[in-house]
């Protein structure tokens, strides 16, 4: 491990996270927002606020951005050499004059640990967001508590405020979360985050009139297999050995035909 990676695993190990990392150069960030703009078109922005999951598997730009060599330096600082892609998802928070809100509930992301549903033992899982537009305060930029990873698993609720964006509606109950601790982590378009699985996370709803979209991808190690929990029913249907070697074959390699791994 060279320097700088030994320096973002420190960084990382510590806290939980990182933020502000370059990723997209502005011909590929021009080029990739074109494609997603395709998508906006085809299903409409109320379907891509939450609904293009795991679409590496059909669109070669996609998988592309999910295996993008500078994000994989980081990935595979954090993680190891040998990474799997777990999952992907376009997360889109739109201003209300594009995506009305419903019964007048601005979506928002509570407090919660990626870990808790993921239904998967073994290893960490490492949650990057891929930022296509500027994140700030103002419209719905990442929230964590530093160092809430080194706690285990939280207690999780149904969460009591509407439009809650998690799948299971689920949030930590408040006095749980160090709040006097939040770092907030801005994002210029083209740059990324990434945070442990047991970092403590949220984001308020989207109150400008600018959309904040993100591409977010979860690695794991190879050590990392699947276990079956009633608190956890997964399948995992797109991973992708993006990095290194598989020497468990615990994950199926479902890489799609027009993808071939160079890290």
């Amino acid at each position: 491990m060279n320097a700088e990676a030994k320096q973002l695993k420190d960084l990382y190990d510590a806290a939980g996270f990182l933020t502000a990392i370059d990723v997209l150069g502005k011909e590929e960030l021009h080029q990739a927002c074109k494609e997603h703009a395709k998508l906006e078109d085809t299903f409409g922005k109320e379907y891509t606020q939450y609904n293009l999951h795991n679409i590496h598997m059909q669109y070669e730009w996609v998988m592309n951005l999910a295996a993008h060599p500078k994000l994989l330096d980081t990935i595979t600082a954090v993680l190891g050499p040998n990474v799997i892609l777990l999952d992907s998802r376009f997360i889109c928070k739109y201003p209300s004059s594009d995506v009305p809100h419903k019964d007048n509930t601005a979506p928002y992301v509570a407090w919660h640990q990626d870990m808790k549903y993921w239904g998967f033992e073994g290893g960490p899982v490492a949650s990057v967001w891929l930022a296509f537009d500027d994140v700030d305060a103002e419209n719905g930029v990442l929230q964590v508590i530093p160092g809430s990873h080194k706690q285990g698993i939280l207690e999780h609720r149904v969460a009591e405020i509407p439009g809650n964006l998690l799948t299971t509606n689920q949030e930590i109950p408040r006095h749980l979360v160090q709040v006097e601790d939040l770092v907030e982590c801005p994002l210029k378009a083209g740059q990324m985050s990434v945070h442990d699985g047991l970092t403590v996370h949220a984001s308020e709803a989207n109150m400008s009139e600018r959309r904040r979209c993100g591409f977010v991808i979860r690695y794991v190690p190879t050590t990392a297999y699947p276990v079956k929990d009633p608190e956890r029913p997964r399948t995992f249907p797109a991973t992708v050995l993006v990095a290194g070697t598989d020497e468990f074959n615990q994950f199926e390699d479902h890489a799609p035909n027009f993808f071939s791994k160079t890290h």
